[in-house]
């Protein structure tokens, strides 16, 4: 496709407001937050999973900690009706504060971090770092926080005392990645004291939390052209925005009451460490909440088993772009490529869900939206990752398909893919939630 015949099917406004979502989801909790608000607008209602639920037409979501699950009722939904899943998850690898945070050495004051997730390490040496995520008060609610200024950095050794730095870097975890934050002697709560302030609340009243980094440079357009475009957590927050993006716009659109399945956004928290927690994919959350919403509808067991045989999930993560500078290590037959659209990821290992029939549900939802596909799968000689895909497969014994847009850099500070493929991929997610 040409850059003109590109530029006049591209809607840039959805990639606007990725960079926006980006910006202020800097955490898990942020993330879901974002996502709310975008849901809200759209008509949905926040329920709680302590009250007891209605089978009322109409959009809901829940918030659990760094998770959200999000549905909408069509009209006519009886309690057979079958559900379009699309899920994603909230975390990305980072750097996350350690309960005892306050550290330091040779008269620098340090901040005590633990390795989060699958970190390239040296992509967040002499970065200007935030601190946001949560603070658990002792009256038992949680206040987010967020400091977009550069509060820390983990300071490269110079060249000069590390001559074969160029050789090959070996950081160590312990010792190499603690971010310096000012001068002094270590003050024992200095570092929560500081954001509880800057919360609002005083430093006695927090708890607990649940901090982490992140990078203060905003997402941006790169290149010539402003094809591409490069941020934090396009893994996987890109797929959350579209997600959230796609559900919205299938609520509020014309006929929603005559949808013929029940669309649903599941965006876990914890798969970048093996989504075993009581908000990742292995948890029975998006199962109790298809399971409420059935019984909601006066379901039984018979029908619910009904509902689930004719389910479909979608898995959007994100995958490989092929690398121009290391083209080796890419299967050679498939190169995905930036601005090509959304990736269909296969592997016959069971590493990703999907197989013929999920490509076929695939394909006919990129079909309908009219926008191109392409296929991954990597090289023999090289490991494949994975993502909530063969967990919600196994969990709850659906058809689930593994998807997602080409990238470079996964898991770095800061991601890339093409400027084009976020409404591509959310145009995607559309057709396939309308069914």
């Amino acid at each position: 496709m040409s850059t003109a015949a590109r530029q006049a099917f591209f809607d840039r406004t959805h990639s606007d407001d990725l960079i926006a979502f980006l910006g202020t989801s800097p955490s898990p909790y942020h993330a879901v937050a974002s996502a709310a608000e975008r849901l809200e607008k759209a008509g949905f209602r926040q329920v709680a999973e302590t009250d007891a639920w209605d089978g009322a037409a109409g959009g809901r979501y829940l918030i659990r900690g760094g998770a959200l699950i999000a549905w909408y009722l069509p009209e006519g939904a009886g309690p057979e009706t079958p559900f379009r899943i699309v899920g994603t998850h909230t975390d990305s690898p980072n750097l996350r504060v350690k309960p005892l945070p306050d550290t330091g050495s040779a008269g620098w004051r340090q901040v005590a971090v633990e390795i989060y997730g699958g970190v390239p390490l040296n992509t967040w040496l002499d970065r200007d770092l935030g601190i946001s995520g949560r603070l658990a008060l002792k009256d038992g609610t949680a206040r987010l926080v967020q400091l977009d200024e550069p509060l820390l950095r983990v300071p490269q050794l110079a060249i000069h005392l590390d001559r074969q730095v160029n050789d090959g870097m070996k950081l160590d975890k312990q010792r190499h990645l603690t971010p310096i934050w000012g001068l002094g002697p270590v003050d024992e709560g200095a570092l929560i004291a500081y954001v509880a302030e800057r919360a609002g609340l005083a430093a006695d009243d927090v708890v607990g939390w649940d901090l982490m980094t992140h990078d203060v440079q905003p997402a941006s357009y790169l290149g010539r052209d402003r094809e591409l475009l490069a941020g934090p957590r396009l893994d996987n927050l890109l797929s959350v925005h579209a997600a959230t993006a796609a559900l919205a716009a299938v609520a509020s659109a014309e006929g929603a009451a005559g949808l013929p399945y029940i669309p649903v956004l599941a965006a876990f928290d914890h798969e970048e460490t093996g989504s075993e927690s009581d908000t990742g994919a292995q948890s029975p959350l998006l199962g109790n909440v298809l399971d409420r919403t059935i019984h909601a509808r006066g379901g039984t067991t018979e029908d619910r088993a009904r509902a689930l045989a004719g389910t479909v999930c979608l898995s959007s993560d994100m995958g490989h772009a092929v690398h121009p500078n290391y083209t080796e290590r890419h299967e050679p037959g498939h190169h995905p490529m930036p601005n090509g659209g959304p990736i269909l990821k296969v592997n016959v290992n069971n590493r990703y869900a999907t197989d013929g029939v999920g490509r076929a549900v695939f394909a006919a939802a990129c079909e309908r939206a009219g926008v191109p596909w392409q296929s991954f799968v990597s090289n023999n000689a090289m490991p494949c990752g994975t993502t909530i895909g063969p967990i919600t497969a196994a969990r709850l014994g659906i058809k689930t398909v593994d998807c997602g847009i080409a990238a470079l850099s996964m898991h770095s500070a800061r991601e890339l893919c093409g400027a084009e493929d976020p409404y591509l991929l959310a145009s995607a997610l559309k057709a396939f939630l309308e069914g």
